[in-house]
């Protein structure tokens, strides 16, 4: 009877641990009052900008004349240490030997890294992805799953709130 329970219990940490990941919207990413701030923001114009070049030499910070919301940092605790996939378009950082991408930001529109203003650090996402993938157009939205981790990152591009250990990265297939 020992052997049985012991058995089964295996069996349950083992689809536990191997449970599919849950589909994260952008917008869960934000805490609630980010969220409604969001909400009341007034729509930001380009007003005649012109857009940086499209080779990642510019950074990706924000205008000092954005709402406080843009420049938010807070995050949602309780997806710290989760198993999610979620959508969004590369902004390349560091290759391997392959020329394929190890690292790279995840955001939730296409051109963020070229277009002002960028997204808020809570809706940049840093992914570490060792195994490496292709990324020959930015604006080709990929799917990702990993583990999310709460973690403040910064560099010369852009801060993020999020950073995911990526299990898998592919294509986006509309699914």
């Amino acid at each position: 009877m020992r052997l049985l329970y012991l058995v089964c219990l295996c069996l349950v940490l083992s689809a536990t641990a191997h449970a599919a990941p849950r589909t994260v919207d952008w917008l869960d990413l934000l805490p609630e009052e980010d969220y409604q701030a969001m909400l009341e923001m007034p729509e930001i114009g380009h007003d005649g900008k012109t857009e940086a070049p499209g080779d990642f030499t510019q950074s990706m910070r924000q205008r000092d004349d954005l709402p406080a919301v843009m420049y938010s940092t807070r995050v949602v605790e309780s997806f710290d240490k989760q198993q999610v996939k979620i959508a969004g378009f590369p902004v390349p950082l560091e290759t391997n030997e392959n020329g394929d991408y190890t690292s790279f930001f995840l955001v939730p529109y296409a051109g963020a890294c070229i277009h002002v203003p960028p997204p808020p650090p809570n809706q940049i996402i840093l992914v570490d992805y060792p195994q490496g993938i292709a990324i020959d157009d930015i604006y080709e939205a990929f799917w990702m799953s990993g583990t999310l981790h709460i973690e403040l990152t910064s560099n010369a591009l852009a801060d993020a709130s999020y950073r995911v250990d990526a299990d898998q990265v592919w294509v986006y297939d509309g699914e």
